[in-house]
């Protein structure tokens, strides 16, 4: 199955958006740039929210993220994902945001294959406070291969 077929099958629903304020997934050569997707789940981690409720916001915004892209480029297939960048709403003790962040990168993998063109390089951030009072926001550099 392609990414886009493994996408719709998990449940990903795709349809186009409106354009608003910001860019959400801007093309610059053979590069997808996205911005930062930040999660439905409102909270901070080490307080109010488990890493499993965590990593569910992770997942969801990697959901978004695909849909950006998908309303930039017209499918998630051609696409190799290159580098992660997730935000972590978190106490100063909390230290399991790579854990949260897992939630994306496992979507990511499971779309696009961990051994192939889901392998990504990424990076797991707590922050003091996120837009919104989101969780977790999340955002992502996909090549376009070919």
């Amino acid at each position: 199955m392609t990414p886009q077929q493994t996408a719709e099958g998990l449940g990903l629903k795709f349809e186009k958006l409106t354009p608003g304020y910001l860019n959400l997934c801007v093309r610059s050569g053979n590069q997808l740039i996205t911005s930062g997707h930040v999660s439905d789940l409102k909270g901070k981690l080490g307080d109010n929210l488990t890493v499993e409720q965590g990593y569910a916001a992770a997942k969801n915004c990697a959901e978004k993220v695909l849909r950006s892209v998908w309303n930039t480029h017209g499918t998630l297939d051609g696409l190799r994902v290159l580098k992660v960048l997730g935000c972590v709403n978190s106490t100063l003790s909390f230290t399991d945001q790579h854990l949260v962040i897992n939630g994306a990168s496992d979507l990511l993998h499971t779309i696009f294959g961990k051994e192939g063109d889901g392998y990504h390089a990424r990076s797991a951030l707590g922050f003091a406070q996120l837009p919104t009072g989101a969780a977790v926001e999340v955002e992502a550099i996909f090549e376009i291969k070919g």
